[in-house]
């Protein structure tokens, strides 16, 4: 398994943040685990990030309700971003909406950025997987 570097979480749920550390934690090697309540603080992280010349994390875990910036917001912003290394943008959602899925797969469509759709609870199994990087 590679290891890797670091691990972005984006939810407003604390019980949920919680959780995916505790899972990331005891299943994946990576150097750090951030997490942001909102889209709003977490794009504005990664802006910084990106302007400071520092490293974008590997892997998103993403949230898409959520209150002032909410995922798909982060998402429309986050690929606009002029970042070539492809990231792995893991959505987490309790969504059953169908228009959420589409989203996804609008999305999905428009970027280099591997994202995938999954829905919570999320296992220690499902946490390996959707940790791989390329």
């Amino acid at each position: 398994m590679k290891k890797i570097s670091d691990i972005t979480i984006i939810d407003d749920d604390a019980i949920t943040v919680f959780g995916l550390r505790k899972l990331i934690s005891s299943s994946v090697e990576c150097n750090s685990i951030a997490s942001y309540a909102n889209g709003k603080i977490a794009i504005d992280a990664m802006n910084d990030l990106f302007n400071s010349k520092q490293q974008i994390p590997q892997i998103i875990f993403l949230d898409i309700n959520m209150p002032i910036m909410d995922g798909w917001e982060f998402l429309e912003a986050f690929i606009n971003l002029p970042i070539t290394e492809k990231i792995r943008i893991n959505i987490v959602t309790s969504s059953i909406d169908p228009r959420d899925q589409q989203q996804w797969e609008y999305f999905k469509g428009k970027s280099h950025h591997l994202i995938t759709f999954n829905q919570k609870p999320i296992d220690r199994n499902k946490i390996v997987e959707i940790t791989q990087v390329a």
